[in-house]
């Protein structure tokens, strides 16, 4: 093959991907260094102009808001991935069984994942609301409280009813993607370690367990990913209160911009939260990789 049809071929490839490449620009690329740039400095969303700051927005926010939100952000990331994993996992394997129903469960159980978000916000809103909630109510009638508890307008109780609520949005993707790879196990390994004695167990720990070792990682890091930059469950449900008990980082950075109106220390706050993020990324990405060479 000739220098010039090489050369039109590389000049083809790169005009199919040059869209791509333009739209990945505008939408990613530009407000990704746009807000790394303002990071560096002093802007204000409603009076004009701004100032270098150098990195003294990135220690204001180190020195103020910095490791509360991370210590809440971390909390909500590791139970609404957790308990939802759990609850999936258990459901998934009773989903894999003869249960009598289970086509018609299957499909009960993606219920709360089809719901929107902020639909799915407002009703748990609801459910714990202090004067007329369905919990408060529940809960008074069978006598294990006597008076109405505030579960979003309390410090230790608000987190709680935060994770509940996005755990219940999230356990049926983890049970599709688990029962998806449960049904992957050959029978014939569950058979041959019958066979060879082996209880329910031990079949459980010995044989599913290997065989769904990547399907395991690929949803805790996809999940870890998600929860770890969600916004509209905390911010319908508590608006990062009471007192900043359920303040993550994506309603900082929204609160720190929109309210605060300092878009230099909310650039700030989003670098090193994305630099958090990309940890994540890369750990997912590696392992993707890994998994696909195995």
């Amino acid at each position: 093959m000739s220098v010039g049809r090489r050369l039109s071929d590389r000049t083809f490839g790169f005009l199919l991907t040059l869209p791509a490449l333009v739209l990945f620009s505008a939408i990613v690329l530009y407000p990704l260094v746009g807000s790394l740039t303002t990071s560096l400095f002093r802007q204000s969303l409603v009076l004009p102009g701004r100032s270098f700051a150098g990195l003294d927005n990135f220690r204001t926010v180190l020195a103020d808001q910095f490791w509360p939100v991370l210590q809440n952000t971390l909390v909500f990331t590791v139970a609404s991935t957790l308990i939802p994993f759990a609850i999936g996992f258990a459901l998934a394997l009773a989903l894999h069984t003869r249960l009598p129903g289970r086509a018609v469960l299957r499909g009960l159980f993606l219920f709360p994942w089809i719901i929107p978000g902020v639909v799915v916000s407002f009703v748990w809103m609801w459910i714990f609301n202090a004067n007329y909630g369905v919990l408060n109510g529940l809960l008074v009638r069978l006598g294990l409280v006597d008076d109405p508890i505030s579960w979003l307008g309390q410090p230790g109780t608000a987190m709680l009813a935060v994770i509940v609520a996005k755990s219940w949005a999230s356990f049926p993707w983890m049970m599709v993607m688990l029962l998806a790879g449960l049904q992957t196990v050959p029978q014939t390994l569950h058979e041959a370690a019958a066979l060879d004695g082996a209880g329910t167990l031990r079949r459980f720990w010995h044989v599913t367990l290997p065989h769904l070792r990547g399907i395991v990682g690929v949803v805790l890091l996809l999940e870890t990913i998600w929860n770890f930059q969600h916004f509209d469950t905390i911010y319908v449900l508590t608006g990062g209160g009471p007192a900043g008990a359920t303040t993550t980082f994506a309603v900082s950075v929204y609160d720190t911009a929109f309210k605060g109106f300092d878009l230099g220390r909310a650039a700030a706050l989003g670098a090193l939260w994305m630099a958090l993020l990309s940890v994540l990324v890369v750990v997912y990405v590696w392992a993707a990789e890994r998994g696909e060479k195995s």
